[in-house]
């Protein structure tokens, strides 16, 4: 199989790319140059591409629609928010709670134990403040959109894999069309979070379980699974995936990553492919 180091940025056209073949855009925003497969970029020619922002990589050369699964986190990756910390404005405790999260997406806190913290912290809630989350703060990440059509017109199936609520992902299952959608659930009781989980939760090992479950289920092989995520939590799910992406994500989680996207958008995901 042939590789190429791609280069993505939107205006990638009026850089000057020094220390690198001179070439041409394969499209808007990207530019593709031909590598052996165990091609290593140069430490300074990195620096400088990271300099300008340019997302680079070295991918082998495979059509999009040779994918068969992508799965996705949702907090910070799919969307641009996490949404227990919105949650927890509703009961003034944003900042208290969106410490135990960064600390947790760093991979410092045991997942499902903060996790269970911070539920327990909203305990009295009313659970009308899901909605206003939803409605007022929750935004998808840039290319979100054009990712999933993407997915749709490549018969690429589309998982999205959270350990947030499945308020939040049932309701964007429903309105981007998306395949399939796991998450926690919250136990509501006359309207109000009792401060715990229901049922099986999904942590780490969970949505490496899922994405190794669809695989099966849907006859592909590694190669054909990507999968993306920014925490720590979804290192096990990288790893597991034939492709695996850190989007704009904690450095713990880039380093266990093929491929890291720092400053585009989802669309980026779509550029690493012919």
């Amino acid at each position: 199989m042939s590789y190429s180091l791609v280069l993505q940025h939107p205006d990638i056209a009026s850089y000057t790319l020094g220390g690198l073949p001179a070439t041409t855009p394969y499209a808007p925003g990207i530019v593709r140059i031909a590598v052996e497969p165990d091609y290593t970029l140069p430490d300074p020619i990195a620096a400088e591409l990271t300099r300008q922002q340019i997302d680079f990589g070295i991918v082998p050369d495979m059509p999009f629609n040779e994918l068969g699964l992508i799965v996705s986190d949702m907090d910070s990756t799919l969307i641009t928010i996490e949404c227990i910390d919105e949650i927890a404005a509703g009961v003034g405790l944003k900042d208290q709670v969106a410490e135990i999260t960064e600390s947790s997406m760093r991979g410092e806190l045991d997942f499902e134990q903060s996790l269970r913290h911070r539920v327990a912290l909203l305990k009295g809630l009313e659970e009308g403040v899901f909605q206003e989350v939803y409605d007022y703060v929750l935004q998808l990440s840039p290319g979100a959109e054009y990712l999933i059509e993407e997915c749709k017109k490549n018969q690429v199936k589309f998982m999205l894999v959270s350990g947030g609520f499945t308020f939040f992902t049932d309701r964007l299952k429903n309105r981007l069309g998306l395949d399939y959608s796991y998450a926690n659930t919250l136990e509501i009781v006359n309207g109000k979070l009792t401060g715990r989980l229901q049922g099986r939760i999904i942590d780490a090992e969970a949505k490496a379980s899922l994405l190794a479950e669809y695989r099966k289920k849907l006859g592909l092989r590694k190669k054909q699974v990507l999968a993306m995520g920014d925490g720590a939590n979804d290192i096990p799910m990288l790893q597991e995936a034939g492709i695996g992406i850190a989007y704009r994500a904690k450095p713990k989680t880039q380093q266990n990553a093929r491929l890291c996207i720092n400053h585009c958008g989802l669309e980026a995901v779509r550029g690493w492919f012919l």
